[in-house]
């Protein structure tokens, strides 16, 4: 099977999309858990 060789320039971007897909999903983490917390506190 043959691999496709990247140049910089197709390495940076997929970098990039990685750490922005990577803060993305940090933020829908925290997110959900600020929405849990703030339920579970109204619940008393």
């Amino acid at each position: 099977m043959d691999t496709v060789e990247l140049n910089e320039k197709q390495k940076k971007s997929r970098r990039g999309r990685n750490i922005a897909l990577g803060v993305v999903l940090a933020v829908l983490v925290v997110i959900f858990y600020v929405v849990t917390i703030i339920k579970i506190g109204n619940v008393g």
